[in-house]
């Protein structure tokens, strides 16, 4: 095997120890004996590490992969640390799992392993959404908390987010700290995997009702969801843990919620869809087709984790139009803000959060209502971040991404989709009393802020080759930076890897009061952005267009719609190779 670099070596000999149980070493050797190089090299060259979700990877033996090692290990480590962190403390963690194959499993031995270290562990009896570990954090009060889910990722991954005792995942320097701990575990051995009853204490279904409770107060408009009660709303959980949304929607007072009753059970092979991501328009089918049927004024999704939420709704035809994140967001910021306005409840000390690649649409709103905005690196975690440092000092209201995770009101510190699908429903309720569809009034955002339009390229590209094709791609980018896209002058690129902004006209070059990150935007003299960016929790590279016209009128939607259209094909061709 000659394309096996010696730390890989090293690793799979590691694997085929007596360190390891007989099935692993029996897989490991398997993989040797049939010369499986391409396997072994994406399996062992190199430990996960976390991104902007955490650890997340295949399923599978090996240092890079999702398995009882790799999480025994990873929560070792953050055992250690949070020892360090709070000597001579009782701490406690919080820890849950999603319907993901294996992931009970893994979630009773995150469990173990922080009992084992005398670390006391409230543990989810059955699956519950990450939005809710986050709550529960927060709740008992913990140091820290686990939630094993790969979100919306394929069938094969799996994967571990870790949070802190705010109730958010981790984030400088915690991160690279926990990494640095479990880095220093040299041994399989000094994992600590022997379970501790004493220290566990299960989390009952009866926790369900504190956590839709809490979200209940956080209603603007109740009086409009009482009128209208029978709001025909279609959801689809999507074989995850969403399906505590109808508990939710019922408890706001929604009576007419149909679910899609081939994706009710829980399954983590996802058999009705592709890529279990609400995101993707494939995995919103069954429930928009029912929606369709049923004429409903809202259909929306949940992905396996429920922290993020699809939505689709009525255009002016009357036909299901699935909306994007971006649009999904502005919405929901435009509710909130016009809402508390109108029963003068906007305080000075207010404010929004939005990532870098999501919808500056965002911000126009944001700001005609003279809210203050925030922009954060891309992840949730960060908007939590930004959340956890203002608290008791400025007022979180409502936040959001592009790729479809938003959070109103500050009872958690990641996105929630079981808490966004309420606030979407009563959304809509409230348009409806005032006789305007969802559509309509996003049609009315266009009018008074300017037509948006954003589309997402990514590029899969697996492994440790394809992990290398990305590092160039964004090499060659930065090296030979576009001078222009689709015809129109770049004006200024932004570099977040060494945070420096860069004006081409005239050379001048400006901080960017964010951390290091690797992402580049072209802003062109048009106000266009392209963002470029590496995932962190995927094999892929991710291109952002987001382009703007206006929109005299909503007669002119279908015109607008098409000459954007084109714009952003034509951006997109001279920034995405393949």
């Amino acid at each position: 095997m000659n394309n096996i670099d010696n730390e890989t070596g090293n690793r799979i000999q590691q694997w085929l120890g007596t360190e390891y149980d007989d099935d692993t070493v029996a897989q490991v050797q398997k993989l040797v004996d049939n010369n499986e190089e391409t396997e072994l090299i994406d399996a062992f060259y190199r430990e996960l590490e976390f991104g902007t979700g955490g650890l997340r990877g295949i399923m599978g033996v090996g240092s890079n992969r999702i398995n009882k090692y790799t999480i025994g290990k990873a929560t070792q480590g953050l055992a250690n640390y949070l020892k360090k962190q709070f000597p001579n403390q009782t701490i406690n963690v919080a820890v849950s799992y999603d319907c993901r194959n294996n992931s009970q499993e893994l979630g009773h031995l995150v469990a173990d392993v922080f009992s084992a270290n005398g670390i006391h562990v409230y543990l989810f009896k059955e699956l519950r959404p990450t939005p809710m570990l986050s709550f529960a954090v927060r709740h008992f009060k913990c140091q820290g908390g686990v939630m094993l889910t790969a979100s919306h990722n394929p069938k094969e991954y799996n994967g571990y987010k870790a949070y802190w005792n705010d109730g958010g995942q981790l984030v400088a320097p915690h991160d690279k700290n926990v990494i640095h701990e479990v880095n220093a575990i040299q041994s399989v051995n000094d994992i600590k995997f022997e379970r501790d009853s004493h220290n566990i204490t299960l989390v009952e279904e009866d926790f369900d009702r504190i956590y839709i409770e809490e979200n209940k107060k956080l209603s603007i408009h109740p009086e409009a969801v009482s009128a209208q009660k029978d709001l025909k709303i279609v959801f689809s959980p999507i074989h995850g843990t969403g399906i505590i949304v109808p508990k939710m929607l019922s408890a706001w007072g929604f009576t007419n919620v149909q679910v899609v009753e081939e994706q009710i059970k829980s399954d983590g092979n996802f058999p009705t869809v592709i890529y279990p991501n609400p995101e993707e328009e494939e995995a919103m089918t069954m429930a928009k087709q029912k929606g369709q049927a049923l004429d409903a004024d809202v259909v929306m999704a949940t992905d396996p984790d429920a922290d993020r939420v699809g939505l689709a709704v009525k255009n002016q035809k009357g036909e299901m139009q699935l909306l994007n994140g971006n649009q999904i967001g502005s919405l929901l910021i435009y509710y909130v803000l016009s809402s508390k306005k109108e029963k003068g409840d906007l305080q000075d000390n207010d404010f929004i959060v939005k990532t870098i690649v999501t919808s500056n649409l965002m911000t126009d709103i944001g700001n005609s209502f003279g809210v203050k905005n925030y922009e954060t690196l891309t992840g949730f975690k960060f908007i939590g971040e930004v959340m956890t440092k203002l608290e008791g000092k400025e007022n979180y209201l409502v936040g959001g991404e592009e790729s479809y995770g938003f959070l109103v009101g500050d009872l958690v510190r990641d996105k929630d989709a079981v808490n966004a699908c309420a606030f979407i429903a009563e959304m809509a309720a409230y348009f409806k009393t005032q006789g305007k569809t969802v559509f309509e009034v996003l049609l009315e955002l266009y009018e008074n802020y300017g037509f948006y339009q954003e589309k997402l390229i990514s590029l899969t590209k697996k492994g440790k080759a394809g992990a290398d094709e990305i590092k160039q791609m964004m090499a060659d980018l930065r090296a030979n930076p576009p001078q222009s896209l689709g015809g129109i002058k770049v004006k200024e690129i932004r570099d977040y890897s060494t945070s420096i902004a860069h004006v081409l006209a005239d050379g001048t070059k400006t901080s960017i009061d964010l951390p290091k990150s690797d992402v580049l935007q072209f802003i062109t003299v048009d106000g266009d952005v392209i963002s470029a960016r590496p995932s962190g929790t995927e094999p892929k590279i991710k291109f952002y267009c987001s382009v703007k016209e206006e929109l005299a009128s909503s007669d002119a939607y279908e015109q607008v719609l098409i000459k954007l259209g084109d714009k952003v094909k034509n951006i997109m061709a001279d920034i995405v190779k393949d």
